[in-house]
């Protein structure tokens, strides 16, 4: 099985100009399975379905050219009209799989990260927990249902969720809460037709735009971004998240480096779009690639870096730390763009709006962006930080004390987060610290980042 999430927060930055660097309309086109270019094939076929979405996506190009591909999957997962997360349920049966909704031993194991951190700390108050990009909420509420255990962290933690999705809000404030403003919209997952309404409070000095008391009795509040989160101590967490956020995708000619572009395909393609080739260079291609690089093609999301820089910004001045957990390598990757529909994977290009679009993160290039401006630990695999945090002791303790009976089940959840074929080795995890705790960490590292 095919596990998957989609992102949860995609922050929409104005996109570099592209006059002048773009292809010709009938340009030459990308075989996407190798990154070469070749002319159209004359065999005729018939197009795939033309969504909605595709439609607007050729009133825009037709009008002003080839868009990149980080405006493609913004286009394809924000569109406030047809984007893939924001009238439906994309996590859970009808979408995605998560791992707390794996197995509750990894809530408890990332609860005890965060806890263990906010204690080395010294405890200090208020102490925020900002999760962005929450999926449905199951990681929030398993961090609270072991916070609120904790009489120390019960009677200081809020919960800070930075959510752009109205449909992924709602689904957030009803698993955490047990209420929500619209059930009915919200749990009917495919009816396009119907729209959610949010209760927005309109001051403008009030930031949030919904707030709530969870289950556990813990605070909760909405923001769409990071910076209207109040400042102060916090725990940033974000789980599958970059692997969402925008890329611009680069490949090496014989000329130097291009951007690979989304155009229509007017001709016989199976498609209404294609892959096409910058003619010359853009933005992209000249400012994001290091003069070391060695791979002929990769893929660079400078989204990601202004976010991480904020974190790491916020951190710095306010206190705190960050744990980012995503599919991912260490610069080593190289044509990871695609699509999950149904847990299946799927054409990047067919039906856009009805697949949910991702790409591996670039770790090394977070780490880049963070160099001098934070102190990092990772990447290490998920099956590496999970041992580190001793989840084999605490799964032997669940299994000896339950029904024989679930047994089969629980070793499956268990090898499902740890087996390198599965999640163990897929995920990567990241630790953020301020600067100026660099004496602190040196005598005493993050937990989970080093064995014991």
């Amino acid at each position: 099985m095919l596990v998957r999430s989609g992102p949860r927060f995609i922050r929409c930055l104005n996109s570099f100009s592209r006059k002048g660097f773009l292809t010709s309309r009938f340009g030459v086109q990308i075989n996407k399975n190798h990154g070469e270019q070749r002319l159209f094939s004359a065999k005729a076929q018939a197009k795939t379905k033309e969504t909605k979405l595709v439609q607007q996506i050729k009133t825009r190009v037709s009008a002003t050219g080839p868009m990149t591909v980080a405006e493609y999957m913004k286009e394809v997962c924000i569109n406030p009209m047809s984007g893939y997360y924001m009238h439906r349920d994309v996590i859970g049966s009808s979408g995605v799989i998560t791992s707390p909704e794996i197995s509750q031993l990894f809530g408890d194991v990332i609860a005890e990260w965060c806890l263990n951190e906010w204690i080395k700390a010294g405890k200090p108050k208020p102490w925020y927990i900002v999760e962005i990009g929450p999926n449905r909420g199951a990681l929030s509420d398993e961090l609270l249902r072991v916070f609120s255990q904790n009489n120390d962290a019960r009677e200081v933690v809020s919960l800070h969720l930075v959510e752009v999705s109205p449909h992924l809000s709602q689904l957030q404030e009803l698993k955490l809460c047990g209420t929500v403003s619209v059930v009915k919209d919200v749990l009917e997952a495919d009816d396009s037709r119907r729209h959610l309404h949010l209760h927005t409070n309109q001051d403008n000095d009030e930031l949030m735009y919904k707030h709530n008391i969870t289950k556990h009795g813990v605070p909760v509040s909405w923001y769409r971004n990071l910076e209207d989160v109040p400042q102060g101590f916090s725990c940033i967490i974000a789980y599958e998240l970059f692997d969402a956020f925008p890329i611009h995708k680069l490949q090496k000619t014989n000329e130097g480096w291009r951007e690979v572009l989304i155009d229509l395909d007017d001709g016989t393609g199976e498609h209404h779009l294609r892959y096409v080739v910058s003619r010359g260079p853009t933005p992209a291609s000249q400012f994001f690639i290091d003069a070391d690089e060695t791979r002929t093609s990769l893929e660079v999301s400078p989204e990601s870096g202004v976010l991480v820089q904020e974190i790491a910004a916020r951190i710095e001045k306010e206190g705190g730390y960050s744990l980012l957990i995503d599919y991912g390598h260490d610069g080593t990757k190289t044509d990871t763009f695609r699509a999950f529909r149904r847990h299946a994977l799927h054409d990047p290009l067919c039906e856009p709006g009805t697949a949910d679009l991702t790409a591996d993160v670039d770790f090394s290039y977070l780490k880049k962006m963070l160099k001098g401006k934070a102190i990092t630990y990772g990447p290490i695999t998920q099956q590496e930080f999970l041992t580190n945090m001793e989840i084999k002791s605490k799964f032997e303790k669940i299994l000896a004390s339950a029904n024989p009976e679930i047994h089969k089940d629980l070793i499956a959840s268990y090898d499902m987060l740890l087996g390198p074929e599965h999640m163990g080795e897929r995920f990567k995890y990241l630790s953020i610290f301020p600067v100026d705790m660099a004496d602190e960490l040196k005598r005493d590292p993050p937990t989970g980042f080093h064995k014991k």
